[in-house]
């Protein structure tokens, strides 16, 4: 029986069972063994791979990467050409892009990475298509847009959402709060610190036996569903924030862009006229969440001409060091900085410091 096969079964009989507190077990079971099959998908058994691919990554530069992902036909090749003008093959059929199309934008001092990936179709996570590299692709992306034909967005929104997260990308999400750890005996040990609406102890160990784990310390700090628990001992899980680019809206009406508005992560866009590009970029950039650092030779005004972007989780002097030459780091004495994450300016400070965006720094060396 093959894995599409056994996935579809087992799909089925989800979708059969009715969702109670007695058959939650059951349910758990099944999620797991699904997560199992769909990871033996995207990385297939056995060695002997086939002989090199033709190039679909595309080597990462910059200090951050979007990709679009879409269905054939939204407008994703428009946008990249019109955002970064690079001219990605543009046609009024299906399927125009078969390869990654790379594409920089500048924006705030921050060179960004853009990728115009080939049109998805349904079953991609499956294989089918160039499904299976796209998403492969996407996942090493800092964020994704999400290309919808505004004219129908929502059937292919929860759609391109079902192939990315059968494929491990979790989107605008934060990794659950759960603390998992392997021993080497002394069996499972389940601790939640508030009330499970989903999961209790055999549940939890069903899950776990699943995956031949008989020891391992299991902590809940919230309120977790199976699929969170899945996601953690799996650990190859992915967590990017996305938006939603709904393209095309010089088709519809103002009473219906209003309403469009208001839907969270979304924003309106038309990539043929060039609408409402500057909202995208600044929600790009709230999103990316990167932090400039100016730097400033000693007896001379800072650089505001070229910042270097360091990403939001690290951001501490050493980090900046790193960023520049990884032997600046052996040199370093102590470092000035002028800006929000100090109190007074300049102020001396060790490499644990952590900066924060536009903060002006003079390194001092040994």
């Amino acid at each position: 029986m093959s894995l599409l096969a056994k996935i579809a079964e087992i799909e089925s009989e989800m979708a059969r069972t009715q969702k109670n507190k007695a058959t939650a077990h059951h349910l758990g079971l099944l999620k797991a063994r699904l997560a199992k099959l769909r990871r033996e998908l995207i990385t297939p058994k056995g060695g002997g791979g086939g002989g090199p691919g033709e190039g679909f990554d595309v080597a990462k530069t910059g200090d951050a990467r979007i990709g679009f992902v879409g269905f054939p036909s939204v407008g994703k090749s428009t946008l990249l050409s019109n955002l970064a003008g690079v001219y990605s093959e543009v046609a009024a059929y299906e399927f125009t892009t078969l390869t990654t199309v790379p594409g920089v934008i500048r924006y705030k001092g921050a060179k960004i990475q853009l990728l115009d990936l080939p049109g998805i179709i349904e079953g991609a996570k499956d294989g089918k298509g160039r499904g299976r590299q796209v998403i492969a692709v996407a996942r090493t992306c800092n964020l994704i847009l999400i290309v919808l034909d505004v004219l129908k967005p929502l059937g292919h929104k929860k759609l391109i959402e079902h192939e990315l997260e059968g494929f491990g990308i979790r989107l605008n999400k934060s990794p659950p709060n759960i603390g998992f750890k392997k021993k080497d005996k002394g069996g499972i040990n389940f601790t939640a610190t508030c009330a499970q609406s989903e999961l209790d102890g055999d549940t939890v160990k069903s899950i776990l036996a699943e995956y031949k784990i008989h020891n391992a310390d299991i902590t809940l700090r919230g309120d977790c569903t199976a699929d969170d628990l899945i996601d953690v001992v799996e650990g190859n899980r992915v967590y990017i924030p996305c938006i939603y680019v709904l393209n095309k809206i010089d088709q519809i009406s103002i009473e219906e862009l209003d309403i469009i508005y208001k839907v969270p992560h979304c924003v309106p866009i038309s990539a043929h006229h060039r609408w409402n590009f500057d909202d995208l970029l600044e929600r790009i950039w709230d999103y990316l969440q990167l932090v400039r650092i100016y730097t400033k030779p000693k007896g001379q005004l800072p650089d505001y001409t070229a910042p270097v972007v360091l990403p939001d989780q690290k951001t501490a002097v050493e980090d900046f060091c790193l960023k520049i030459h990884k032997n600046l780091i052996k040199e370093f004495k102590y470092a000035l900085v002028w800006g929000l994450s100090v109190k007074h300016n300049p102020q001396k400070v060790g490499k644990d410091h952590v900066l924060e965006d536009e903060d002006v720094i003079q390194l001092v060396k040994k």
